[in-house]
């Protein structure tokens, strides 16, 4: 299989699980059926490849005002609107979706962490380190 492929079906994987994973654990947010799951995954992949970048790039004052906290919020504000596009999929207020929006953001960075393989070791520099010279003051 592709690798592009492989990798795409992974963070779908990923996805699922962490949307699973926020209906499970009782914080406002349900979904009815497989097949809704599957409905949510493909949406939510879609705007965060889509409206994502662009909520970020028109509110990157507030983010920065917030010191990345924003980001938070506009990961909610796209669960919120899973949640009311999606027929089947519940998400009962913002908070509900503030919750769902860090789990998923934590299974995510969790699962890709453990399913990223070890980094291949760094080339050692081909030039010799230079000589150091007390005597130039660097500005």
């Amino acid at each position: 299989m592709n690798a592009s492929l492989s990798q795409l079906l992974l963070r779908w994987l990923v996805l699922a699980i962490g949307v699973t994973l926020a209906t499970k654990l009782g914080i406002g947010i349900r979904c009815d059926d497989g097949a809704t799951l599957v409905v949510v995954v493909l949406l939510l992949s879609f705007f965060n490849a889509i409206l994502k970048p662009l909520l970020v790039l028109f509110t990157l004052p507030f983010i920065l005002v917030t010191l990345g906290l924003g980001i938070v919020v506009i990961n909610a504000l796209l669960f919120l609107l899973v949640g009311h596009l999606v027929e089947g999929f519940h998400v009962a207020s913002f908070w509900s979706a503030v919750g769902g929006a860090l789990v998923v953001s934590v299974t995510n960075m969790v699962l890709s962490a453990v399913t990223r393989g070890p980094r291949p070791p760094r080339p050692p520099s081909s030039r010799p380190p230079a000589a150091k010279r007390d005597d130039v003051i660097d500005i």
